[in-house]
């Protein structure tokens, strides 16, 4: 058994037991109150990370390459999944120890997050070949100076400009 699980009920009953020395019945309901408080604080930030995640796909993350940077070791999942806003695919059997878990991005990337006994041990980011990836779709040429360049998907690309955006930001004269 590690040592940790049985340190916050010894520091509860500690912390109970110093309140009573020191202030009677009234400071073990203050005590009592405290510890209550700080459950129910670590309860609620669990239940928050949940209702997001159960928004989004399984396995989902805007960014793997931005999820690789951000991953620390020892980190709790409940982190991970918090940064991720989604739960991941598990990869591994249930209640198996390691457990691997897959985020994957829209462009193909993923991270497979490996966790013992709930605690990221290692991650490793894998990226799409990008000459198996050409399969005929590539980025539309933009055809005059009024349009948008539009990506194959359909969506406006993030480094289109349009005429006459940067006049907007002149002051007037």
């Amino acid at each position: 058994m590690k040592f940790a699980k049985i340190l916050f009920p010894l520091a509860a009953l500690l912390f109970l037991g110093v309140a009573y020395r020191s202030y009677g019945w009234g400071g073990v309901a203050v005590a009592f109150g405290a510890l209550v408080m700080y459950l129910l604080l670590h309860f609620t930030r669990a239940m928050q990370v949940l209702k997001r995640a159960a928004d989004r796909p399984i396995g989902y993350v805007g960014s793997a390459v931005m999820l690789n940077a951000k991953l620390k070791p020892k980190v709790s999942l409940l982190h991970v999944v918090a940064m991720t806003r989604a739960l991941g695919e598990q990869r591994t059997p249930k209640d198996e120890q390691p457990e691997v878990f897959r985020w994957t991005d829209a462009g193909g990337s993923w991270v497979d997050a490996t966790f013992v006994n709930g605690k990221l041990s290692e991650w490793h980011l894998v990226r799409p070949d990008p000459s198996d990836a050409n399969d005929g779709t590539q980025v539309a040429d933009a055809t005059s100076a009024g349009d948008d360049v539009v990506s194959a998907a359909g969506t406006p690309s993030a480094d289109a400009v349009r005429p006459g955006a940067a006049d907007a930001l002149r002051p007037p004269v």
